[in-house]
């Protein structure tokens, strides 16, 4: 069976056909980095390394694009409550991503363009389609025009025009020729970074910045287009007017991961029930929460909460268990072994990782029957299926990138590089006097069994014993 992937843009299963043979672009929404990750966030990256990995283990060659917002409304309005330059706190959180996709065994991207290096860019596609009568300048704002787009715009989100509510994303509404325009530039604010156009000085919208990073990577049309479900309305939604009215083919297959909700709320930083990567990995290993994250289908919710992780964490011990056992039996491992076919079957049915993993603890099964009868050959064959098909999930525990990790993720090396991690956003949210979020990190930290202290020198922290 050839691979087939749920494309929102049909709600359809589809048969996957790259546009060049042997070779896949895909471009993921990265991060807007106004603030540190909590899980919800690192779930995409997850998801779409599985499927990167797969496309490889397949035999493509894969061009992976992830980029960064580095400057919106939101960066903006921490950057000055810290008093300080848009730019540190887009770095500072910048890093605190980076440091999070690796830890999980994310692969890095193949490019990972900054939205604020790409201001020419902008301005190009801007004039495009202001030549093409579908963007309009107006005071001091460039906006695309909604209602010139029309007969397309709202099928990727399956909505009609005359049902969507006003964009409302600039204080300057009554310029606009339709409330349901958005903004393609915003028009220079005092104490705001602001960039030449030849509308005025101002800095991007934030829909205009995916459009110009993907196609500058990627081509005018490429494969796969990836993020969270909520950006379908209305970012991607308005990336996909913005750049096939300008004359590109943009993406041919649209994928989104489903949310992380504790309860029946989405897991947000507004709701104050986010998760810090560093403060859940206290609790289980990195790849334990990998394992945890990729356990539910892509597309599906995941209600987090400590008990399912742990029972994640179980899960993956078990089969960690087998293949530890068998290695010390196994020497060399067959890396060119084939893996099992339903394991392929589940991968190609629309990266069914839930029914792989179940094909996984089936043969570990096995290979715990063949070592306790001493079955060799058995155990050979089953421990290289094991670690092939774990390889594709990046779950392979024998692989440099766990096994650097470290086995005992409560050592106070590890413990000290995760609570730094914390305590740095907790002392930038004191300085911008957001106290609230200063006592949540303060909280999360002592649910994990680190204890903070504020001292005259600054914060200490200890283990709870």
């Amino acid at each position: 069976m050839s691979l087939r992937l749920y494309d929102t843009s049909t709600r359809a299963v589809r048969e996957f056909v790259p546009i060049q043979p042997g070779r896949v672009s895909i471009y993921l929404c990265g991060a807007t980095v106004q603030a540190p990750p909590h899980v919800g966030h690192i779930r995409s990256g997850v998801n779409f390394d599985v499927l990167r990995r797969w496309l490889g283990r397949s035999g493509y060659d894969v061009t992976f694009c992830r980029n960064v917002t580095d400057l919106d409304d939101k960066i903006i309005r921490v950057a000055a409550e810290e008093d300080v330059p848009w730019f540190v706190v887009a770095e500072r959180n910048q890093r605190a991503f980076t440091w999070a996709y690796e830890a999980l065994g994310c692969l890095p991207p193949t490019v990972e363009p900054r939205a604020m290096g790409h201001i020419p860019e902008m301005i190009e596609l801007m004039q495009r389609l202001i030549d093409k009568g579908h963007a309009y300048a107006a005071g001091g704002d460039v906006y695309f025009d909604v209602m010139s787009y029309a007969e397309r715009y709202g099928k990727l989100s399956n909505q009609r025009p005359e049902n969507m509510r006003a964009a409302g994303d600039t204080d300057n509404e009554s310029c606009k020729h339709d409330p349901r325009d958005f903004a393609l530039w915003k028009g220079a604010k005092p104490g705001e970074p602001t960039w030449p156009t030849p509308w005025g000085p101002g800095r991007p919208g934030w829909h205009l910045e995916c459009s110009a990073m993907a196609t500058k990577y990627l081509g005018e049309t490429f494969d796969i287009h990836g993020g969270g479900v909520d950006l379908i309305f209305p970012h991607h939604e308005n990336e996909v007017a913005q750049s096939q009215a300008a004359g590109d083919g943009f993406a041919r297959y649209w994928l989104h991961n489903g949310m992380l909700k504790i309860g029946a709320e989405k897991m947000s930083k507004s709701l104050g029930n986010s998760l810090l990567i560093p403060s859940i990995l206290t609790k289980v290993r990195a790849v334990e929460l990998r394992y945890y994250l990729v356990s539910a289908h892509y597309r599906s919710v995941i209600d987090y909460s400590e008990e399912s992780l742990a029972e994640a964490a179980v899960g993956y011990q078990r089969i960690e268990g087998f293949v530890t056992r068998a290695a010390e039996v196994i020497h060399d491992v067959d890396a060119a072994a084939p893996l099992p076919q339903p394991f392929v079957d589940a991968l190609n049915d629309d990266l069914g990782v839930p029914q792989a993993l179940a094909v996984i603890h089936e043969v570990v099964r096995e290979g715990n029957v063949a070592l306790a009868n001493g079955n060799k050959e058995q155990v050979a064959r089953l421990l290289a299926e094991t670690q092939n098909m774990l390889d594709v999930l990046g779950l392979d525990p024998r692989s440099a990138r766990w096994r650097e990790s470290g086995g005992d993720h409560r050592t106070r090396e590890t413990v000290a590089a995760l609570v730094r991690v914390a305590l740095d956003q907790r002392q930038a949210a004191r300085a911008r006097r957001d106290y609230a979020a200063a006592d949540a990190i303060r909280d999360e930290l002592a649910a994990a069994g680190v204890i903070v202290e504020d001292t005259p020198a600054g914060p200490r922290w200890e283990l709870a014993h």
